[in-house]
């Protein structure tokens, strides 16, 4: 499995998305996905499933240092207390002394930012977290935190799939050193029967999900988690990495339109809003 390496992170590529996911169907998944050597599993305080996680982490009998564990805390929680009380909580559920990676989930209206990743970079100091991030962060955001405040993060985890343009975003991730995770990269299942990129699967003898999955993961920096729970699922996207794009795929896929954004909620920041 490719990993991304920067500031102390070391994740995988490919990763386990276990939003919506619940109980033993959550417990059941990471486990499948773990025996299949999956070695990055992708969870949060909202999710309510880190109990579900840690037990099959627990379960699994690997070496705690073997997987990469990301998760988050939930913008309600961004005083420093909270936070605090956040990422115990975390690490109780997920039956671990740290987490490879502790993120701000969104990024509050009101917040104060500099005090909260004050307090993530303390969490980091005492070894509760190895690295560091932020979800849902635009430029703007990014910039503030990075170039203005001096954070130490080493992603940003966002909406990405072929269907949306995060080109503004990867590039700043990029000229910083930071890594671009990529939640929803099958755009909630709704590329499974895309029609231009069903083209490209036939060629390679593969699915659309596939195809749009291989289109993330072949680009520097970007790491992919889609939600799989079936084994069948599972399999499917290890086997994208081996197939291998051309250009032709590439400018099909660069012409499909890339506005469709699928998360959306109301507390959104402002996505297109620079600096």
């Amino acid at each position: 499995m490719e990993m991304i390496t920067n500031g102390g992170l070391r994740m995988p590529k490919l990763g386990l998305g276990t939003w919506r996911m619940k109980g033993d169907e959550c417990r059941e998944a990471v486990e499948r996905a773990l025996s299949l050597g999956y070695r990055h599993i992708d969870t949060a305080e909202m999710y309510g499933n880190e109990e579900a996680v840690g037990s099959a982490l627990n379960g699994a009998r690997l070496p705690r240092s073997d997987i990469h564990v990301t998760t988050k805390v939930w913008w309600e929680n961004l005083k420093p207390d909270a936070m605090r009380r956040s990422m115990d909580a975390s690490l109780k559920k997920l039956q671990t002394d740290y987490v490879d990676l502790y993120m701000i989930h969104w990024p509050a209206k009101d917040m104060d930012l500099p005090e909260a990743l004050a307090t993530l970079i303390k969490l980091k100091e005492e070894g509760l977290a190895h690295a560091i991030g932020v979800c849902n962060f635009p430029v703007a955001l990014l910039r503030q935190a990075v170039e203005e405040i001096g954070a130490p993060l080493v992603a940003n985890q966002v909406e990405y799939h072929v269907l949306l343009d995060q080109t503004p975003v990867r590039n700043f991730l990029q000229s910083h050193d930071m890594a671009l995770t990529a939640y929803c990269p099958i755009a909630q299942g709704k590329l499974a029967d895309h029609e231009e990129l069903g083209v490209i699967a036939k060629k390679h003898n593969s699915t659309a999900a596939q195809i749009a999955l291989k289109w993330l993961l072949d680009q520097p920096g970007v790491a992919a988690i889609p939600k799989a729970g079936r084994r069948e699922s599972q399999v499917a996207n290890l086997e994208a990495m081996k197939i291998v794009l051309d250009d032709a795929d590439r400018a099909a896929i660069a012409a499909l339109p890339k506005a469709q954004r699928m998360v959306n909620p109301g507390f959104a920041p402002a996505w297109d809003k620079a600096a």
